[in-house]
């Protein structure tokens, strides 16, 4: 008699403890798409929690995905301090004009409480209510954006950076403020039913920073800002590099590090084998163009990089798949998980097959 499969949390689990589950888990991190699975707007879609929550069940159902992903849009964190939105029709919401407009706001700058953000409370419903449905069966994702990268948003790139450059006593203060705002927020994400929360930090990437600053100024606000989060955190960079500072990562306490496809995943996996565990990293936005065979293969040559042993997690490589990604792609994905992620796997670290090809496997 057969094994029973595991459940995705328990998946999940035995990989971040980098042990071998029964596959390697998948995240798809699906926000928009749950607008097209009820024929709906993304505005209006992302206007109830009552269809978010069904969008992200329907969206586990079809693609057999490991996570629910409560992620509402980045812009949702701005809303609540009084700032715009703006929705287009197959694309993120965006920020509108930043509501910091000169550094000397910053001075009496007080941050929003989550309890009185409409906004915010949507998302705080959605989370509880797939904590219903979830059965405790399914990790579910909650999202922050890092006291260190939220101000793009808050103020704009050129004038945060002058900021951060030529005004420190004022970017201290604004990196206290966001962290106040970071901390309750994820807690309140963590109350509602939460099982983690992905700290998305792009700017502290070596994409964006050299590592030297981030040592003196994101990882000292992750570090201050994780160990106020009562729950395990998944450090994201959003498709920024992060091989240059891997080594400093276990400082911040995450327990995950999203990685870029723009580092070598194999060495990633080496370097950080039976310390941090990896989710990443395939190419979002190649993702549009990409055939079922090439969504195959892609996610065949991550497993070989990364699989073998556990502490991997397939996931895309941004933290957010493009609206314009198929229907037809997302199941070559998850059909390909299902053929190579299964484990002992049948992919060397070289990407080729060391048996026979297979058909699928459940």
């Amino acid at each position: 008699m057969s094994a029973r499969p595991m459940t995705s949390l328990e998946r999940v689990l035995t990989t971040l403890d980098h042990r071998e589950p029964d596959r390697v888990p998948l995240f798809l991190l699906l926000t928009m798409h749950g607008a097209h699975e009820l024929g709906l707007s993304i505005e209006t879609y992302f206007s109830r929690p009552e269809y978010v929550i069904e969008g992200q069940l329907r969206l586990r159902r079809k693609y057999r995905n490991d996570c629910f992903y409560t992620f509402f849009y980045a812009s949702i964190e701005t809303e609540a301090w009084g700032g715009d939105v703006h929705f287009t029709e197959d694309g993120p919401p965006n920020a509108g004009r930043p509501f910091i407009r000169t550094p000397e706001q910053i001075r009496t700058l007080e941050p929003p409480r989550v309890a009185d953000c409409p906004c915010l409370i949507k998302v705080l419903e959605t989370t509880s209510g797939l904590k219903a449905a979830g059965r405790d069966e399914t990790p579910i994702i909650g999202v922050v954006m890092s006291p260190f990268s939220v101000p793009v948003m808050q103020m704009g790139f050129e004038a945060y950076f002058n900021l951060m450059f030529e005004q420190p006593a004022l970017f201290e203060r604004l990196m206290r403020v966001n962290e106040a705002f970071c901390i309750e927020w994820a807690n309140a994400q963590l109350a509602s039913g939460a099982t983690a929360i992905c700290y998305f930090d792009p700017v502290s990437s070596s994409t964006i920073v050299s590592p030297e600053h981030f040592r003196r100024t994101g990882l000292q606000v992750a570090m201050r800002t994780l160990a106020g989060i009562k729950g395990p955190v998944a450090m994201h960079f959003a498709s920024g590099r992060c091989m240059p500072i891997l080594e400093e990562l276990p400082r911040t306490g995450a327990a995950v590090i999203g990685v870029s496809m723009l580092d070598d995943l194999a060495a990633l996996k080496q370097r950080a084998a039976g310390n941090m565990p990896l989710l990443g990293n395939l190419n979002g936005i190649e993702m549009r163009r990409w055939t079922p065979e090439q969504a195959e293969e892609q996610v065949k040559a991550a497993i070989a990089a990364a699989g073998h042993g556990g502490g991997f997690i397939l996931s895309d490589n941004h933290g957010e798949i493009p609206y314009q990604v198929t229907e037809s792609t997302l199941l070559a994905i998850a059909e390909a998980v299902q053929r190579w992620g299964t484990y002992p796997l049948d992919v060397s670290r070289d990407g080729a097959s060391s048996t026979p090809l297979k058909g699928p496997r459940s």
